[in-house]
């Protein structure tokens, strides 16, 4: 028995569309409502339940009679404001017979990203589960747009997971488990437990379903898996008719075990949930002060900025001899301030253009390492 899994009081499950629904579209009842007892059985135990479900666009196929997913972005829209409803009818109808009531949460990037819009979110999921309602959340397809998309619900998943501070993310595919290979192939093996990116060298992970129907595939699983973790909370990835064993505690499908310690909400959000706006190239003195010394970022230390930006903004804090981003941050200027301020003393800028230039470009607090 997995007692990681056993002794979690509040569980996020994520399930796929390939799991919902057929591969011409439309709505698998029976795939669903057995999802649906599995989880409605957890609840009776006195668990918290939030659950991730793809399947809009997809259940929105048939009705539409579209023979496939569409590729354009305003035929998915139209697919997912059709679908949306339809699942969350199933839903509704599903759970009252456990007794519950479902609620719908649809989120975009930005509901994760901006800091006011995470803390709004995370006190309406907090308040759903204290009146105990189920939060069922999806991707707002319908008004999302390329530029504020997730693309796939686990990393969506994940970031719930951590907004909800869950003791479990439960990632539901049509695959019971993470290979070493391609599953259909015999001499792939199954992997039980991922004790840390070592675990995963050597291992051809397929980027696409195969249904046909979904967005993901098993590289945005185990970066999903990733990101959860790393927060402290373990992931259980396997198949969706498998879900009511693994959530018994059976040792089916991939165990990733979560970091020792959680980092602080507010530096993981910063990691993982945001999407930079800019970048800023420093010098060697500023790359060993932020990343070795953990001081916060001046002008002095900044040699190009790419990008545009406003004071608040994430941006990338990036090693200008090797390219590569050593951090991220919050920061406190528009990118069309900051050119004329490189290389310069914060002393010298308050004498020159008064004490507001004395401020830090990125302060230490709003500062993670990636």
């Amino acid at each position: 028995m997995r007692e990681v899994v056993t002794g979690a009081r509040r569980i996020v499950v994520k399930v796929g569309s390939s799991s919902l629904t057929t591969a011409a579209g439309g709505i698998d009842e029976q795939r669903l409502d057995t999802l649906v007892d599995t989880l409605g059985g957890l609840t009776g135990e006195g668990r918290e339940v939030v659950l991730v479900s793809s399947g809009a666009i997809a259940a929105g196929l048939a009705p539409l009679h579209l023979p496939r997913r569409p590729r354009d972005l305003a035929t998915q829209q139209a697919a997912a404001a059709v679908g949306q409803g339809l699942l969350m009818a199933r839903y509704t109808a599903g759970f009252a017979r456990h007794g519950l009531t479902v609620a719908q949460v649809l989120l975009t990037v930005d509901d994760v990203t901006r800091r006011s819009h995470y803390r709004n979110a995370y006190r309406t999921l907090r308040k759903l589960l204290d009146l105990g309602a189920l939060p069922i959340v999806n991707e707002n397809d319908t008004v999302a747009t390329e530029e504020i998309r997730f693309g796939d619900n686990d990393r969506l998943a994940a970031l719930v997971a951590a907004l909800v501070d869950a003791d479990l993310l439960v990632l539901l595919s049509d695959v019971d488990a993470l290979y070493t290979g391609n599953p259909a192939d015999p001499s792939a093996r199954m992997i039980p437990l991922v004790r840390g990116d070592s675990d995963l060298e050597g291992i051809a992970i397929g980027s696409a379903g195969r249904s046909g129907v979904g967005t993901g595939g098993m590289v945005t699983k185990v970066e999903a898996a990733r990101i959860a973790t790393g927060f402290g909370i373990p992931v259980v990835l396997t198949a969706a008719p498998l879900a009511g064993r693994v959530l018994a505690g059976d040792e089916v499908g991939t165990l990733f075990e979560a970091a020792a310690s959680r980092p602080a909400a507010r530096l993981f959000w910063l990691a993982h949930a945001t999407a930079p706006r800019g970048r800023l190239h420093l010098d060697a003195g500023a790359v060993t002060a932020v990343v070795a010394r953990r001081k916060s970022l001046l002008p002095a230390g900044i040699t190009a900025v790419d990008g545009s930006f406003a004071a608040g903004d994430p941006v990338d804090l990036v090693d200008a001899g090797s390219g590569t981003p050593v951090a991220r941050g919050l920061v406190n200027y528009d990118a069309v301030e900051l050119p004329a301020l490189l290389g310069r003393s914060t002393p010298e800028l308050a004498a020159a253009l008064g004490p507001g230039y004395e401020r830090e470009v990125v302060h230490r607090d709003d500062l993670v390492l990636l």
